[in-house]
């Protein structure tokens, strides 16, 4: 588990927040704070709002009611400058979006050069460092089709860390991939874990969670029933639905 900030500071602020769709709830008057160095992880079954909750974070969806506050400022409502925001929350997501055409450095300086104008001796800089710490230094001139499913997962975590943001947000990164590939991303994952990054996770890695979260949101149609620390969510959850959730998997 991530070691924890003595002296938290909240980063992000998630108040009653509340997203439709065609009338119909997919987020009900969710509440949540994030503090800085944290890694919490976000389970529950499938379709509860796990994802939509991450898009609404990401400016990806719009909402019917509540706020959402990044460093004590309110990012959900009119006027938002999400190209800016967006800078500042990074996004991962099951498809690894890479642009086919390009290699895999020009897909990661991409950001830096075009929204944030930075020099590309320095982007290009931070790009291959960050390319040499999760393994992929060598493949930094290949196409996506030549890279395997972890190896891009792996390019498209990198290309949203070289912006620089102060929060990252994954949705279920591992779902697309092969078993043997999940391996190699969940260690890319426990590394910005034990470096501090801020995170929001969403995942069915049950055994990746227990070894990541610093703390624990379990969701069930639209709401947040149970917020915890790890520890005490997989050896005691404190809802019937919980129980449930877990005995579907097995862990040592």
């Amino acid at each position: 588990m991530a070691k924890l900030n003595k002296n938290p500071e909240v980063l992000l602020e998630i108040s009653r927040l509340r997203k439709e769709y065609d009338g119909v709830p997919a987020l009900k008057d969710v509440s949540l704070k994030v503090t800085k160095h944290e890694a919490l992880v976000v389970l529950g079954p499938s379709g509860c709002g796990k994802s939509t909750l991450l898009r609404c974070i990401n400016g990806l969806e719009g909402i019917q009611a509540g706020e959402i506050k990044l460093d004590g400022r309110v990012i959900s409502g009119e006027g938002t400058d999400w190209r800016l925001i967006r800078q500042k929350i990074g996004m991962v997501f099951q498809s690894y979006e890479l642009f086919p055409h390009m290699t895999v450095l020009d897909n990661i300086l991409l950001g830096p050069l075009k929204v944030q104008k930075r020099q590309r001796a320095e982007a290009e800089e931070a790009a291959k460092a960050l390319l040499d710490r999760v393994g992929l230094y060598d493949k930094r001139g290949a196409f996506p089709r030549q890279l395997s499913g972890g190896q891009k997962q792996r390019a498209a975590i990198i290309r949203a860390l070289v912006m620089e943001p102060e929060l990252m947000l994954f949705d279920e990164i591992t779902a697309a991939l092969d078993p043997e590939m999940v391996r190699e991303v969940l260690d890319v994952m426990l590394g910005l874990v034990q470096s501090g990054m801020t995170m929001i996770i969403v995942t069915h890695e049950m055994q990746f969670a227990k070894a990541a979260a610093d703390q624990i949101v379990f969701m069930d149609g639209g709401e947040i029933i149970e917020e915890t620390p790890p520890e005490d969510f997989f050896a005691r959850p404190k809802t019937e639905r919980g129980c449930r959730f877990l005995n579907i998997f097995q862990f040592e």
